[in-house]
């Protein structure tokens, strides 16, 4: 099912890059990445909900992506969450957040915001996390400043990083993860400075998850990767006492990037869920 891309004005002047499937006027998911990727982690997924019967909206965050960047540098929660409720004004209720790692975290901070949710789904992301597993992610993200001399470098890189997954053969995908800057070199496409944020620091929105109205009424998903080393017993069990009637999924010989290791058990697992709780008109 085609789509179309646009842009969403957001404070400041700014705006982001989405693209659009499905039938205007239908039940909306929205779907948030997770930190140093692009929309295109779930181009899979934006089709088959919108084949589903929902209006997907698939956004780059600020900062990463097409989508501007915080001319200061300032990629404050709370202010993701403010750019979430923009982008949830181009669709229509009811209304679905679907978000990995920092996509979740950003729905949760715009549910606790006051945002009008029928349904959450959060990717592997709880508020508790494993700061082994936030460590890891930050040394790699923060790696390469200078950039990578090639593609075929830079999927050195990430194979390094995470040697479960196949190296690809055709490495073109990387494009859209990467930008080709006048230097001749191949940068990652998100702002570095927001890697000097307290996103790991779960206190600010532990706080707002506790004053919340919405956590015993708000039908949530939580799919975890059982290989995740973000995700532990420990951080799903703290959301579990948060959200009393949490669901959770659990796909097996995925990691914390779970849509990408197996991204067909993950839309199967997401759509299904959403056809219970929030069905397509």
């Amino acid at each position: 099912m085609t789509g179309e891309t646009i842009r969403i004005p957001i404070a400041g002047g700014l705006s982001l890059t989405a693209d659009v499937a499905g039938p205007r006027g239908a039940p909306t998911v929205i779907l948030g990445h997770g930190g140093g990727q692009t929309r295109h982690s779930w181009d899979k997924a934006e089709q088959q909900l919108a084949k589903a019967g929902y209006f997907a909206i698939n956004y780059d965050l600020r900062g990463h992506g097409d989508s501007d960047w915080s001319p200061d540098g300032d990629y404050d929660l709370l202010k993701r969450a403010e750019d979430l409720a923009c982008v949830a004004a181009v669709g229509s209720k009811p209304l679905a957040l679907v978000g990995a790692s920092l996509g979740g975290i950003t729905a949760l901070a715009a549910a606790c915001r006051g945002m009008d949710v029928a349904a959450l789904v959060l990717v592997d992301i709880v508020p508790k996390m494993s700061m082994k597993g936030v460590a890891k992610i930050r040394d790699f993200m923060t790696a390469n400043p200078h950039g990578f001399a090639s593609l075929e470098e830079a999927a050195d890189a990430i194979s390094a990083y995470y040697p479960d997954r196949p190296r690809p053969k055709d490495i073109s995908g990387l494009n859209k993860n990467l930008r080709l800057d006048p230097d001749g070199r191949y940068y990652w496409h998100w702002d570095l400075r927001m890697m000097t944020d307290q996103r790991a620091d779960p206190t600010q929105l532990l706080t707002m998850l506790d004053a919340a109205d919405w956590t015993d009424r708000v039908p949530t998903l939580l799919v975890r990767g059982m290989k995740s080393d973000i995700v532990d017993d420990d951080g799903v069990a703290d959301l579990r006492r948060r959200i009393p009637k949490l669901e959770v999924t659990d796909i097996r010989g995925a990691g914390h990037m779970v849509a990408g290791d197996k991204n067909d058990e993950f839309n199967g697992a997401v759509i299904e869920f959403l056809n219970r709780v929030m069905p397509p008109a």
